[in-house]
């Protein structure tokens, strides 16, 4: 790898000296990593790097082409926004979990065979359960050990299927799998990787790990994770299912799904976390739909949607640092306090809005039009549709609850210079991006052949969103949040955990409890009475036997002992009066 360095290599070894640094020099150390990251991604050229054998099997450990490069670039620029976002913390243990999970999703980037990317897939999953665990207090840990057992599962479930797919194809070599079998489909192997990627997509039913544990984690760990562990699942998608017609529908679903369920929310970062769901299915039926220009939109709304969508937490997470609240019902009036935080949680949302000359603008209308393109008016409909609602809940609903609204005149102020900073950092490309999008679309798989800005598509999404803005303003009254915790698909293993539970300490434990009385009362008794009655039997029976044996046998040597004198004469003497007695023996036989 002499002409490769791999960015996961400064990230996972780069965390061990942190819980040794303090101050400015680990502020510094901080920004430095990633720096060197955007660095080592921009020199890198398409290849196949750190190629060996293992267990019989081919091994790659890297594998640049132009797909993972756009992932990996916005990766590294995310990971130093997310740096200087989180310069305030005094917590080695946060930096040291982030720059670990950083690590492990280029890890998954860049891998170029299964082996390679499971054991990065699972760094992922412990790195980021940090963060959560990391904010303390009962809802946090609960939620946080929800969403590890539910990583792990899926870890379980992407394990059985690169098994079974290398006893298959005989080769663990990532890449393209569906028709990749003799009878061209896939086999059950494919589908367990599958349901292994989609889960970390958060795609429903599978998705409610996302929405348990993003408002629990910290404030600087929901920004790192609101753009690593779905997009990680978006590229590994396109790597290995593009073109599965399964996809389009699931994607399609997801982005109206996460829409409808954000209407109901009440928590800041929970709304947005739905929103996540939502944009990322956008992700996902344009993998589906596999075309050149649906994989660039795939690919190109990933890049935007991790700068938007981070930039997104990072407000919402400067009202809960200076506030401590997250209900939008105890949130309005921070305009006054927190102007420079409302203007640039307003750049994320007209991003994520797909406002004209903002990053979302010519990126998600890619998906769209390639849906169009393909002939699929129904996901163009439902695409649309969800963009409209996303502009309702996100880009209205939200800002207006938690900055405006009933003004509750709370003590607030502007969060730490550095975490403005970094919203500013993702301020700036959201709006470069939009007003330039060409640097990004030459960073896609394939050619673009795309053009956003024509008056017709201008025309049409400022329409969209207009008339979406006068339903807001008619409907006011009744978007107001209230006090409620709306059910998700966790409902079913949280109630399933607690059925077991309850199996676990009510039946099992009184059926073992049943089992262990009657041992005790009828099975013990029994077995210590034929015990004592073999014991005695030992005792005088075998015991006995054996002792009568061993003494006859010392008895007769003693008086064999005695007979042996030394003297030779005896011997010969002996001899003869042996001989003598055998042939008196034998001639009374003989007679």
């Amino acid at each position: 790898m002499t002409d490769f360095i791999h960015p996961a290599l400064l990230f996972i070894p780069g965390a061990l000296p942190i819980p040794f640094l303090s101050g400015s020099v680990r502020k510094a150390y901080l920004l430095l990593i990633p720096t060197l990251a955007i660095l080592a991604v921009l020199a890198m050229e398409p290849g196949s790097y750190g190629e060996a054998r293992f267990i019989g099997q081919e091994i790659l450990i890297a594998k640049v082409d132009k797909l993972s490069i756009v992932f990996a670039t916005v990766f590294t620029i995310m990971a130093l926004i997310g740096m200087v976002y989180a310069l305030h913390l005094t917590d080695a243990g946060q930096h040291v979990a982030a720059f670990v999970y950083v690590g492990s999703a280029l890890g998954v980037v860049f891998a170029g065979d299964y082996l390679t990317l499971y054991l990065f897939w699972e760094g992922m999953a412990f790195a980021s359960a940090y963060l959560v665990f990391a904010q303390g207090g009962g809802p946090a840990i609960r939620a946080g050990f929800r969403y590890l057992m539910v990583h792990i599962t899926g870890g379980v479930v992407l394990l059985g299927g690169i098994i079974s797919h290398g006893l298959a194809t005989g080769s663990l070599l990532f890449g393209p799998i569906a028709g990749s079998l003799t009878n061209g489909g896939m086999g059950v192997g494919d589908y367990l990787i599958l349901a292994g990627f989609i889960l970390n997509a958060a795609v429903p039913p599978l998705n409610a790990w996302l929405t348990d544990a993003y408002p629990e984690a910290t404030v600087t760990g929901a920004v790192f994770m609101s753009a690593f562990t779905t997009k990680t699942a978006v590229y590994v998608l396109a790597r290995a299912f593009p073109g599965t017609e399964l996809l389009v529908w699931l994607g399609t679903i997801m982005a109206l799904y996460g829409v409808i369920y954000a209407v109901l929310e009440n928590d800041c970062r929970r709304l947005l976390a739905y929103h996540i769901v939502s944009q990322v299915g956008y992700m996902i039926a344009g993998i589906g739909i596999g075309t050149e220009m649906a994989v660039n939109g795939a690919a190109s709304h990933a890049f935007a949607h991790i700068l938007y969508k981070a930039l997104l937490f990072m407000g919402a997470g400067a009202v809960i640092y200076v506030t401590g609240r997250r209900k939008l019902t105890e949130l309005g009036g921070l305009y006054k306090t927190m102007p420079l935080t409302v203007a640039l949680y307003m750049v994320g949302a007209l991003a994520i809005s797909a406002f004209p000359f903002f990053s979302g603008f010519v990126t998600k209308s890619m998906v769209i039009a390639a849906a169009g393109a393909d002939h699929r008016a129904l996901v163009v409909l439902a695409l649309t549709m969800a963009s409209s609602g996303t502009f309702l809940h996100t880009g209205l609903k939200l800002p207006y609850y938690m900055f405006f609204g009933t003004d509750r005149k709370l003590e607030a102020r502007e969060p730490p210079r550095n975490m403005l900073i970094a919203m500013g950092m993702a301020a700036v490309l959201c709006i470069a991006i939009g007003v330039f999008p060409q640097p990004l679309y030459a960073l896609l798989p394939y050619p673009v052949d795309f053009e956003p800005y024509t008056g017709l598509h201008v025309m049409e999404s400022l329409g969209l969103l207009m008339f979406t803005a006068l339903g807001f303003v008619l409907f006011l009254w009744a978007l107001d949040p209230e006090k409620t915790i709306s059910l998700d698909t966790d409902w079913f293993y949280r109630k399933g955990a607690r059925a077991f539970m309850w199996l676990a300490e009510r039946p099992l434990a009184r059926y073992e409890q049943a089992v262990s009385n009657v041992s005790e009362t009828a099975a013990l008794p029994l077995l210590h009475g034929a015990a004592r009655a073999g014991l005695r039997l030992d005792l005088a029976g075998v015991d006995a036997v054996v002792n009568g044996v061993a003494h006859a046998i010392l008895h007769g040597g003693g008086r064999l002992r005695r007979l042996q004198t030394g003297v030779v004469t005896h011997y010969v003497l002996a001899m003869v009066v042996g001989l003598i007695a055998a042939t008196v023996v034998f001639v009374v036989a003989w007679r």
